[in-house]
C-alpha cells in the first residue's frame, strides 16, 4: 500500500478517538452536567479497579504462552527507554524556556511519561478492523493487539507510578517563590522574658554545640556495638524502599491483573481449563470479557472530560514550555525511537511480528499518560496547568499519531 493508503487507514482510529474524547468533554460541561467531577472520580474508580482488569486479564490468558512470553522481553526495555530518552529531553526544555520551579516536574512528567496504555486499548482494535491494515486477519488483529496493548499498559503503569510520581513529589517540595524549601522556626523566650523567633538552622548550631560540651565526659567510654539481626535490616530496608516507592500504587489492579494473566496462559492446565469454546470453566473467562467490554469507551469518555478544565482557560502556560513539550512528545522521541527500533530489529532481537513492531514504535509517538493529571491533583503542584498543557498535546496528538502511524506502518509494510 502507498503512504496516503496508509495514512487514510491510520485516520480512521484517530477520528473515532476524537468523536468519542469530544462527546466526553460535552458530557462534562455545565451544560451537559453528567459528567461533573464526581461522576468521573467514580466511573475513574470502576475502570481503574473493574474495566481494565478484566480487559488486561482476559486478553493475555488467551495470547500468552511459555513461548510467547520469551519473545516479550524487549517490551519492558524498550519503555525504559522511553521514559530514560524522555527525561533528558525534558531537561533540557526546562533548561532552554527557564520554566518555572512548580513546573519542572510537571516538564519532567509529561515528556518521560507517554499514555502506553490506554490510548493503544482504543486505536490497535479499530486499526484493526480497517481493511487497508497491513497486519492480517481483523480478529486475529484484535486478540494479538489487544494483548500486546494490555502489556504496554501495565508496563507503563509501573514505570509511571515508580518514576514520574517520584519525580514529580520531588519536585512539588519546592515552593514557588525562590524556589527553597520553607525554613522551619521556633519559638524561643529571651532572658528578658521577650518571646523571639529562632530559625531552624540556628537551633541545630545550638544542639551541636550542646553535644559537643557533652564530648569529652563520655570520651574515654567504651564503645558498645549491638549486632542487629537479619530479620531486622531486612525489615528495616523494605521500609526504605515503600517510603521511596509507593507499593501501593506499584501494584496496581492493572498490574496484578498482568500476573494473573501470565499465570493463566502460562499453566497449560489452567489455560485449558478456562480459555477456549470447550473449556469446563470458560464462563469465567466469558465473563471477565463481558465486564472488559466497557474499558475502552468509558476511558475515552474520561479522557475528553479531563481535558474540560483546559479548555475553559483560568490558567497560562508559557507557550514554549508548550511547544517544548509538544516537540519533545510527537518530533523527538518518535525519532529516537525509529531509530533505536529498527536497529533492533536489524540485530534480531525482537519477533517478526509486525503488529508487535509497530506497538514498540507507536509508544514513542504518544502523548503524555493521562495518570499525570491524576498525580499533579494529588500533590496540588500544577494541576490547573496539567489540564492547560493536555488540551495542546492531545490536539496537536490527533494529526501528529496519525502521521507516526501511518509512517510507521509503511515502514513495516
Amino acid at each position: 500500500m502507498g503512504l496516503l493508503d496508509l495514512f487514510i487507514t491510520a485516520c480512521v482510529p484517530v477520528l473515532n478517538t476524537l468523536l468519542v474524547t469530544g462527546f466526553g468533554s460535552f458530557l462534562a460541561t455545565d451544560f451537559a452536567g453528567i459528567l461533573g467531577k464526581e461522576a468521573r472520580k467514580h466511573l475513574n474508580y470502576v475502570v481503574f479497579y473493574v474495566f481494565n482488569p478484566c480487559l488486561v486479564s482476559i486478553n493475555l490468558a488467551k495470547t500468552i504462552t511459555m513461548e510467547t512470553m520469551a519473545k516479550l522481553w524487549f517490551m519492558p526495555v524498550n519503555v525504559f527507554f522511553t521514559f530514560i530518552f524522555g527525561l533528558i529531553f525534558g531537561w533540557f526544555v526546562i533548561k532552554v524556556t527557564r520554566a518555572p520551579p512548580k513546573l519542572r516536574g510537571l516538564i519532567l512528567g509529561c515528556c518521560s511519561s507517554g499514555n502506553l496504555g490506554n490510548i493503544f486499548l482504543i486505536i490497535i482494535p479499530a486499526l484493526c478492523k480497517e481493511k487497508g491494515s497491513p497486519f492480517g486477519a481483523p480478529d486475529v488483529c484484535q486478540t494479538y493487539g489487544l494483548a500486546y496493548s494490555s502489556l504496554s499498559l501495565a508496563i507503563g503503569a509501573i514505570v509511571l507510578w515508580t518514576g514520574a510520581y517520584n519525580i514529580i513529589r520531588a519536585n512539588s517540595e519546592v515552593t514557588e517563590g525562590d524556589g527553597k524549601p520553607p525554613t522551619a522556626q521556633t519559638k524561643v523566650s529571651a532572658p528578658g522574658g521577650t518571646p523571639g523567633v529562632v530559625s531552624e538552622t540556628n537551633y541545630s548550631i545550638l544542639s551541636d554545640h550542646v553535644d559537643d560540651c557533652s564530648l569529652p565526659l563520655i570520651s574515654n567510654a567504651t564503645t558498645i556495638k549491638t549486632k542487629v539481626p537479619l530479620s531486622e535490616r531486612a525489615k528495616r530496608f523494605v521500609s526504605s524502599v515503600s517510603n521511596t516507592v509507593d507499593l501501593k500504587k506499584l501494584f496496581a489492579p492493572s498490574t496484578i491483573s498482568v500476573i494473573v494473566g501470565f499465570i493463566i496462559g502460562g499453566i497449560p492446565l489452567l489455560r485449558n481449563a478456562m480459555i477456549g469454546d470447550s473449556a469446563p470453566l470458560r464462563v469465567l473467562s466469558e465473563s471477565a470479557e463481558l465486564i472488559s467490554g466497557g474499558a475502552i469507551p468509558s476511558v475515552t469518555l474520561i479522557m475528553g472530560a479531563n481535558l474540560i478544565t483546559g479548555l475553559r482557560g483560568d490558567v497560562s502556560v508559557p507557550r514554549a514550555v508548550i511547544a517544548g513539550v509538544v516537540a519533545v512528545r510527537f518530533v523527538l522521541l518518535p525519532l529516537m525511537g525509529t531509530v533505536l527500533v529498527k536497529v533492533a530489529i536489524r540485530l534480531g532481537v525482537i519477533q517478526p511480528d509486525p503488529l508487535y513492531q509497530f506497538i514498540l514504535l507507536l509508544q514513542y509517538a504518544v502523548p503524555p499518560a493521562m495518570n499525570i493529571g491524576t498525580i499533579t491533583q494529588l500533590f496540588g503542584v500544577g494541576e490547573s496547568e496539567c489540564s492547560v498543557i493536555f488540551v495542546w498535546v492531545y490536539a496537536v496528538a490527533s494529526v501528529a499519531v496519525t502521521m507516526w502511524s501511518a509512517f510507521f506502518m509503511w515502514t513495516l509494510s
